[in-house]
């Protein structure tokens, strides 16, 4: 809420034009801050920076820049503002010093780098950072269509210099942004949990990276519920008689979880195929797709396991919605706490649809436990393939492993 507070404080001092404000969001989903920013009323512009260029700690940050572009304050104080700064007059008294970061050349007619000097530049260098760079530029000008060669030069960054953070960090960021696009891998998402967790293992401190696995992680592990304000923004702003941002990806599960300080026990349930006598999906007609978050947990700590069911589009796959729900059921080893054995997911009204359907629960591991673990996991669902037009009872066993990390943190 320190966003609104100052938005609301200088309000006047905008519409006098004593103050311009411009905003820099660490959102890695840009229509989700145009969204807040329209339930809020922000009118000022925003900029994104999901591979935190800033290379910002925590957020929020507030900086106050004087008329000849000198930061004066990284700090400033609501209260004090205007005596402090606003009606201050600064002289322009700027040493000079090297820019620690520049931006790459724009090629003449374009709005764009000139991407061959950028990319022969590099390879002449063959540096960490300068292959750090040339991702950053691809990310943040080349956008999703440059992702993939992002992802290479940050994989030759770490590969350089292992330690490199920022990399491992932006690396994760890229496999997230693929994972939410028609070119989506079915390991994105666990890539982008471990690469963000191995970026948090160099650097613990980071406030930015470590809210990027809560975001997705167990309810035992998140510091508020992240997204619980959307629903609430989209109606007030209908209220309002406009139409609110359309989200491309909506927020879900861990997203919009509130936290909880203990997991609560796993109801009574019975296993829906306890012989193992359904028939096996063997011909992969619905493809699981396993995300643990975080990739790594310790003893006695908690973790959120992410599972996506989509039929297979060789196939022609769909599911049959005349029939029962689509159940889960989740067998942890002795002396794993799960939230859930039994999963369920409604099936919409159409008969028939080939949408993704996600199921999540969490875990908490004992005290005494240690390296891989083994889930036991299966799905039962009415699936048709229309290559022959038949529709089954099936069941698709997922394995699931969670990793147990012990020593210091």
């Amino acid at each position: 809420m320190h966003v609104p507070v100052w938005h609301n404080g200088t309000a006047q001092w905008v519409k006098e034009g004593k103050l311009a404000i411009l905003g820099v969001t660490q959102e890695q989903h840009a229509d989700r801050c145009r969204l807040f920013a329209q339930w809020q009323g922000f009118d000022w512009p925003i900029l994104q920076d999901p591979i935190n260029v800033l290379e910002a700690l925590a957020v929020p940050i507030l900086v106050a820049i004087d008329e000849h572009g000198i930061v004066r304050s990284t700090r400033p104080a609501l209260a004090g503002f205007k005596a402090d700064f606003l009606d201050k007059k600064f002289a322009d008294d700027a040493p000079p010093e090297t820019p620690r970061r520049t931006t790459p050349a724009i090629k003449e007619g374009s709005r764009e780098p000139d991407w061959d000097a950028l990319r022969a530049l590099t390879k002449k260098n063959n540096t960490a950072v300068d292959w750090r760079n040339l991702g950053d530029a691809l990310v943040l000008w080349g956008g999703d269509k440059s992702l993939e060669e992002a992802m290479v030069c940050y994989a030759r960054a770490v590969e350089i210099e292992p330690k490199n953070g920022l990399a491992w960090f932006r690396l994760g960021v890229c496999h997230r942004r693929r994972y939410e696009s028609a070119r989506a891998q079915s390991t994105d998402f666990q890539e982008a949990i471990n690469h963000w967790g191995k970026a948090l293992d160099l650097d613990p401190n980071q406030y930015i990276w470590r809210r990027r696995i809560q975001q997705y992680g167990p309810r035992l592990d998140q510091p508020y519920s992240f997204y619980d304000w959307a629903t609430k923004a989209e109606k007030e702003i209908r209220a309002r008689g406009a139409e609110p941002i359309l989200l491309t990806v909506r927020p879900a599960g861990a997203e919009i979880a509130y936290p909880v300080k203990a997991l609560p026990g796993a109801a009574t349930a019975r296993a829906p195929d306890p012989d193992g006598k359904i028939l096996r999906d063997v011909a992969g007609l619905v493809r699981a797709e396993v995300t643990v978050v975080p990739g790594q947990i310790r003893p006695g700590k908690s973790a959120r396991v992410h599972i996506v069911l989509r039929p297979d589009p060789k196939w022609k796959a769909h599911w049959n919605n005349e029939a029962e729900p689509l159940r889960l059921w989740v067998e942890a080893p002795k002396g794993w706490r799960v939230s859930e054995r039994l999963l369920t997911v409604a099936a919409p009204k159409k008969p028939v649809t080939d949408e993704p359907r996600i199921l999540t629960f969490e875990l908490v591991a004992p005290a005494d436990a240690g390296g891989k673990e083994n889930l036991a996991l299966y799905a039962l669902y009415h699936v048709c393939n229309d290559a022959d037009g038949q529709c089954q009872f099936l069941r698709l066993d997922i394995p699931v492993a969670v990793v147990v990390r012990r020593g210091t943190p």
